[in-house]
């Protein structure tokens, strides 16, 4: 957990533009709806649209409607932050309370590694 917080910090301080490409929290349906938003713990409540918190690295928000979630997508500084802390909490399997996703083991590493993968080639060069 502590390795990936110091790999997070390193990209957004050197090179800011990547880190916008890793974790990106997703909306419902898109064009419409709230962002997801970074917690400890996933409580993304679909019946109201009031919790659309989420501890997996970009995970969609479960309603589209109610008070929660964002109005802009969270990236890898925020997932860091906010769901990673220092590195003690949710890695490599995120915390779970009730919505979608529920935990699975390794889901935020296999998450992160996912988006790394799908970085273009000059990317994962500045990356690795």
């Amino acid at each position: 957990g502590k390795d990936i917080v110091q790999f997070a910090k390193a990209v957004e301080i050197s090179h800011p533009h990547i880190d916008g490409k890793v974790c990106r929290t997703k909306k419902k349906q898109a064009g419409s709806g709230k962002y997801a938003t970074y917690a400890e713990s996933t409580d993304n409540n679909s019946s109201d649209g009031n919790q659309l918190n989420v501890a997996v690295c970009g995970a969609r928000a479960a309603h589209a409607g109610g008070s929660g979630g964002d109005t802009k997508e969270s990236v890898l500084k925020d997932f860091v932050a906010k769901t990673l802390k220092d590195g003690s909490r949710n890695w490599p399997t995120s915390e779970y309370s009730a919505g979608a996703p529920a935990s699975t083991p390794n889901d935020n590493a296999s998450a992160v590694a996912k988006d790394l993968v799908a970085l273009n080639s000059d990317v994962k060069i500045i990356v690795a």
